[in-house]
């Protein structure tokens, strides 16, 4: 079983969010592709859209292999299995890369105020978990009253360290051996910043 593609993952995990309507939630979703998933359910839900910015600290040696993540707010997971004077200067790289991408959307999508909401948190899959958590940290830090964690397919040891830190989970897949999430979608396509930037733009009339 695969998913077809990033939207109507979303719209599946939308069917099964529909008791939190109520709620009025805000849906985030992490760029690029996890974007695409969330915009469905915000849709469905009527629930305004936003991102919330995260970088993979990968290794050097294998650059895909999320060692740790950087979020907004300074916030920083892993990583202690790089050398220190390696583990720094990446950090350096991914945090100049993640000011830069923030004054990029957030000229299209100011911040919506997360404090006391229930956010949903989407992705397009889940391997290792390290920019999931990092988004959880931001979220909780910035007063997040409730985290529903929306996601197509996910590594299940991911999935069970991830269970505790969030509200609730949704999850399409969880494949024992996963492998690359891409090889779970019928369409796994490249997604760039206009394409993020667009679907922000067609939600921003959404109340927040």
């Amino acid at each position: 079983m695969v998913v077809d593609n990033r939207t109507t993952a979303g719209q599946e995990l939308a069917a099964r969010l529909a008791d939190v309507r109520g709620e009025r939630p805000l849906v985030l979703g992490l760029p690029r592709g996890g974007v695409l998933v969330a915009a469905p359910i915000a849709t469905a839900l009527h629930a305004p859209l936003d991102v919330v910015l995260v970088r993979k600290i990968g290794d050097p040696g294998s650059p895909e292999l999320a060692l740790g993540a950087v979020g907004e707010d300074a916030v920083v997971v892993g990583g202690n299995s790089l050398d220190p004077e390696i583990f720094a200067r990446v950090l350096e790289t991914e945090q100049l890369r993640l000011a830069r991408r923030a004054l990029r959307y957030r000229a299209v999508r100011p911040a919506v105020p997360v404090s006391g909401r229930t956010v949903v948190l989407a992705d397009d899959g889940i391997a290792t978990g390290a920019s999931i958590r990092a988004a959880i940290r931001v979220l909780r830090s910035r007063g997040a009253a409730r985290i529903i964690l929306a996601v197509p397919v996910a590594a299940p040891e991911a999935l069970a360290e991830l269970t505790p830190l969030v509200d609730r989970v949704e999850c399409l897949l969880a494949p024992n051996r996963m492998q690359a999430v891409s090889r779970w979608y019928a369409d796994f396509r490249e997604v760039d910043d206009r394409e993020v930037l667009r679907v922000l733009q067609e939600n921003a009339g959404v109340p927040a």
